[in-house]
């Protein structure tokens, strides 16, 4: 089939959305459509240093009035270029491929397909000799694409149906019958060779752009850092200004550091050259600055370069610290050889790593390392990108909710949620070994068919892989929802509006002018259900959960408490949203003044709690819940606003609450008919929500005392237990905490000028 070619048009280049990786998909706007005389579907030709083609998409609503071409890491490869240059589109020349042959990119990788699972593959795809194709895709064979079908609903195929069997692998187009852009279709043969050929051994970008999820505003800093120099160091010339010279990575693992600078380097073209510490130290005096010396000086034969350090701070360490004369060495070297006497063109040095403060402090200067940029811990919207990413080429059923796992998955790195996605393929593996026969050389299609990844494999894999970021001090990620807790319905609307509000919805805040509570104390008698309400409020905010007790935070070592509650907040800051939990508070911060002798660790751990929460460094996302039951001694100080803004009893159940606390743990216990569950109610005055738990448990334990092979629990035993199950709480206590709400913040003022003179 042949077509006239037509006007021409440049357009620059732009990132492809991250779920059209490997699809071939160039999307314009209407008005290119029409001055290159195509539709969408139609094939375009791509001039770049080299020519490819792609099929033409729809524009994104918001590029309508942009002069963009989006398109993928892979058909940039294929046309030379890269993001931020200009190509040239018209419509292409092409004809019906009646023979294509593939090959693996790299050499040395075997790979093995079934003419089927490449023809569905590959079915529409226009290319030509030498280009780049990605088997992320897969188009029903029976499904013939023309311009006659609409573009949304072939593509909506697209994303719908994975690859079948091949998952998503990077092939070179070795030869075509005929020559030029050929588009495959039904009759077409496509030939995989088993090994890569010579033809076919070419520089393919292994990251991209596209392979980044949750971090875009980093990637637009670092291309202004690194990209601008490299490509057009006439600006900086012009402008008669030094281009940069590196920039420091930090951010906790797994958020991408390494792969960030991988895809600076594909994406600018540049040669790339990393640096591990293990590699350059050596035992032999000099030996390390050599090696040092020697890949400095590869990279600036090769300009324009990036020079990649790895875990930064193992090899340049602060020199005052360190008590081996090598590692000083080393980092007086690096130091030289970022900013010496001989100047550098074109080089830049990209350092990453997750420990910032034992950087040697001499590095992180502009002129050395300029700029900083931080990863941090993706949100919702970043997270759902990088599922999109994992994901893009597992054939998944249609109840897997994308949007859903974003949500759950708090907390959660990129490493985190790769390795989520990896977990639940491998339960889809565990799930059809059966079937499969070890000795065939290949697996059947029927087998192939079943390889599908549900909502259930992404369950159990949740409970398996655990986020990364809260590893050192997160027991578990709460399960308590607000359904689990019977009653105080006042107290949950208070810890909605002074805790989930500003996390979820921290936008209308922003509107209203309305700066969030930083800290809210629950106080009552014990048993009431204040750690529970914690628990609750962080699962139903979608924030990281993280307690901190007393055993981890004291150490009998002067300075190690203030230093585990530093970092505690400063965990919370990059997992934010999250939510401290600091039980028994009263332990933790009694008021200061009354301790004798020393060390007064307590006195030191309320100082630091006061800094970390109303100090210079401001909590954004983090808030902090305490738990007492003695409210008296908590210091004062804590307990103005501005700290602890909210002070909320947590009383003992009424008649209602200890209703809904009965339903709850009725929940799964079968009960006789003659259990009246009013008649519990009257009889449980003043009982608390632990007492009532412990009534219904005892209750169970003695109908398995009769009978083990019991199947219900009957009036007699809940009655049986009442008269060994004493409320825990006294008139007298509860007056206590009635009365004691009033007067702590009253008298903060007078404590603390007391405590001063003390």
């Amino acid at each position: 089939m042949q077509k006239e070619e037509k006007a021409k048009l440049r357009l620059k280049v732009a990132e492809a959305d991250k779920r059209e990786v490997g699809r071939g998909i160039a999307r314009i706007n209407e008005r290119h459509i029409k001055e290159i005389g195509v539709s969408y579907g139609d094939i375009i030709q791509i001039t770049g240093r080299r020519t490819t083609s792609a099929i033409v998409g729809s524009a994104f609503p918001s590029d309508m009035h942009l002069d963009i071409i989006r398109v993928d890491g892979i058909v940039r490869h294929n046309a030379g270029t890269t993001l931020g240059d200009y190509v040239e589109i018209s419509r292409a020349r092409w004809n019906e491929a009646r023979k294509v042959v593939l090959t693996p990119v790299q050499k040395g990788i075997r790979i093995y397909a079934s003419p089927d699972s490449l023809q569905a593959s590959f079915l529409n795809r226009p290319v030509s000799q030498g280009d780049i194709v990605s088997t992320s895709t897969y188009n029903p064979p029976s499904q013939s694409f023309n311009s006659n079908l609409m573009f949304e609903e072939f593509f909506r195929d697209f994303f719908s149906n994975p690859s079948l069997g091949l998952g998503e692998v990077k092939l070179a187009v070795a030869s075509t019958v005929p020559a030029g852009i050929v588009k495959i279709t039904e009759v077409t043969e496509i030939q995989l060779m088993p090994e890569a050929t010579e033809i076919s051994r070419t520089e393919v970008p292994e990251v991209t752009y596209e392979d980044l999820g949750g971090i875009r505003d980093a990637i637009q800093k670092i291309r202004e850092m690194i990209e601008l120099p490299l490509k057009y160091p006439e600006l900086f010339n012009r402008l008669g200004i030094d281009p940069p010279k590196g920039v420091l990575i930090l951010g906790p693992p797994g958020t991408g550091k390494t792969l960030l600078a991988k895809a600076v380097a594909n994406e600018s073209d540049a040669y790339f050259t990393s640096i591990n510490g293990p590699e350059i130290m050596s035992k032999y005096y000099g030996e390390s600055e050599q090696h040092l010396r020697d890949v400095f000086k590869e990279a600036e034969n090769n300009a324009p370069a990036i020079i990649f350090i790895d875990e930064l701070d193992s090899i340049a360490t602060k020199r005052a610290e360190v008590t081996g004369e090598v590692e000083r060495r080393v980092v007086a070297q690096l130091l030289s050889l970022m900013d010496g006497l001989k100047s550098r063109k074109n080089v830049i040095v990209i350092g990453a790593t997750n420990r910032p403060e034992a950087i040697d402090n001499a590095l992180r200067r502009p002129g050395r390392f300029d700029r900083e940029i931080e990863l941090r811990v993706p949100d919702k919207a970043g997270r759902k990108e990088i599922l999109q990413i994992h994901t893009r080429s597992m054939p998944l059923t249609p109840d897997v909710d994308l949007d859903e796992l974003s949500d759950r998955t708090y907390g959660f790195v990129g490493a985190d949620i790769a390795a989520l996605c990896k977990e639940s393929a491998m339960n889809v593996l565990r799930r059809v070994l059966p079937n499969i026969d070890m000795k065939e050389q290949s697996l059947p299609v029927q087998v192939l068919d079943k390889l599908r990844v549900t909502r259930q494999d992404f369950e159990e894999a949740l409970r398996i892989v655990q986020p990364s970021a809260l590893r050192e001090i997160m027991i578990e990620v709460p399960n308590v929802t607000w359904g689990d807790i019977g009653g105080l319905e006042s107290v949950k609307m208070l810890l909605r509006e002074a805790v989930e509000w500003p996390l979820r919805y921290a936008d209308s805040f922003r509107r209203i002018g309305v700066e969030a509570p930083k800290g809210v104390l629950l106080y009552g008698p014990p048993g009431t259900g204040k750690t529970l309400l914690a628990k609750a409020i962080a699962n139903e905010s979608q924030a990281n959960f993280i307690t901190a007790k007393g055993s981890d935070l004291l150490s009998k070592w002067y300075g190690e408490s203030e230093k585990h509650i530093s970092e505690v907040f400063k965990k919370a800051r990059q997992v934010s949203p999250a939510v401290v939990f600091l039980d028994e508070l009263d332990a933790l911060a009694p008021v200061r003044g009354g301790a004798s002798g020393e060390p007064r660790v307590t006195e030191r751990i309320v100082n630091q709690l006061l800094s970390e929460l109303d100090g210079l460094e401001e909590l954004r996302g983090v808030v902090v819940i305490g738990a007492t039951n003695r409210p008296d001694i908590i210091d004062p100080a804590l307990l103005r606003p501005g700290r602890f803004d909210e002070i909320i009893l947590v009383p003992v159940p009424d008649r209602g609450a200890r209703r809904e606390i009965f339903k709850v743990h009725m929940r799964r216990m079968p009960v006789a008919p003659d259990v009246k569950l009013e008649e519990l109610v009257d009889r449980t005055d003043m009982y608390t929500g632990a007492d009532i738990a412990y009534l219904c448990k005892k209750a169970g334990r003695l109908a398995l005392r009769e009978d083990l092979k019991a199947t219900v629990v009957r009036k007699k035993h809940f009655m049986e237990a009442l008269k060994t199950t004493e409320p825990s709480v006294t008139d007298e206590a509860m007056r206590f905490y009635q009365n004691v709400g009033g007067e702590l913040k009253r008298k903060g003022s007078k404590e603390i000028e007391k405590s001063m003179y003390l």
